[in-house]
């Protein structure tokens, strides 16, 4: 499975400082989180609503007792206290438009084949759709899955722009209930023997794989959607350009009653809970309290 990731302080300090700043501001509502692996090499894949839903999405995650490794802007690192942080918690940073791009996939694919779960936001950054739906994404999820074939797990939020939203205004005290819910793995199996030889729908040879890049990401775009719909209570508008029937994909599986949260592992300065039956072990990746790896 590869060397434990050595990120381990700055995963535990960054947990310290936003696990009470997520509690003091927001009303959790977690389930799903029995669908993201205890190890191994795992994409998963969110919607994004706002600047401050990764730290939210990050809390949920390591709560599931994963180390999360996002894919975050470059800008990110130009911040000189938080690039250090990022750097040492092992995040990746994206440059876009530049000609090391294609680093950031390389890390990427690294990263999964070292075991390590990977946060990724498919659309590029925040939605721009007026009703925050998920909007077309773009192809590099469906690189990653078909260069190493680790699963994809769709993972829908819902609440956090109710903090920080398009008026780019904070609403600290409004305590909205934040929505978290992980799905089944995406089913990519009838993908993997043409990523060998792509040809398009018609059988026409796609030497740059192309099509099957965008048919792979449509496949993962409308799970995540499903799981999106589940969580916020109401159907999505017709996606535009999907390469994927709007009947073809999977129900998705129901969302616990309001005020639930999942158990997890124990988080930092917090008192373990009693194992509940048929947990899951630990991921060997998750920092425990007081560790420093």
């Amino acid at each position: 499975m590869g060397r434990p990731w050595r990120g381990g302080f700055w995963i535990v300090l960054a947990a310290a400082v936003i696990r009470p700043l997520s509690c003091l501001l927001t009303r959790r509502r977690w389930s799903g989180q029995g669908n993201i692996p205890a190890s191994g090499g795992v994409i998963l894949v969110a919607n994004h609503l706002s600047t401050v839903d990764p730290p939210l999405l990050a809390h949920y995650v390591y709560a599931a007792g994963r180390s999360p490794r996002f894919m975050a802007k470059s800008d990110l690192w130009e911040v000189p206290i938080l690039r250090r942080v990022l750097a040492g918690a092992g995040q990746i940073p994206v440059y876009r438009r530049d000609p090391s791009a294609g680093g950031a996939l390389r890390d990427a694919v690294a990263a999964l084949r070292a075991g390590r779960a990977l946060v990724i936001y498919p659309e590029g950054g925040i939605t721009t759709d007026p009703d925050y739906w998920p909007m077309r994404a773009r192809t590099g999820v469906a690189r990653l899955a078909l260069a190493t074939g680790a699963p994809v797990i769709p993972v829908a939020q819902w609440g956090a722009q109710r903090i920080w939203g398009r008026d780019r205004r904070p609403h600290l005290f409004a305590r909205p209930e934040i929505r978290v819910h992980a799905g089944r793995p995406v089913d990519l199996s009838r993908f993997v023997a043409r990523s060998g030889a792509p040809t398009d729908p018609s059988g026409v040879a796609d030497p740059s794989g192309a099509w099957l890049l965008r048919e792979v990401t449509d496949v993962v775009m409308a799970d995540l959607t499903a799981v999106v719909e589940l969580v916020r209570g109401e159907p999505a508008p017709p996606p535009a350009g999907s390469t994927v029937p709007a009947d073809s994909v999977p129900p998705a599986d129901p969302v616990p009653p309001a005020g639930s949260v999942e158990p997890g592992p124990e988080i930092p300065g917090q008192p373990e809970a009693a194992a509940s039956p048929g947990a899951r072990p630990p991921d060997p990746d998750a920092p425990r309290a007081g560790s420093a790896r």
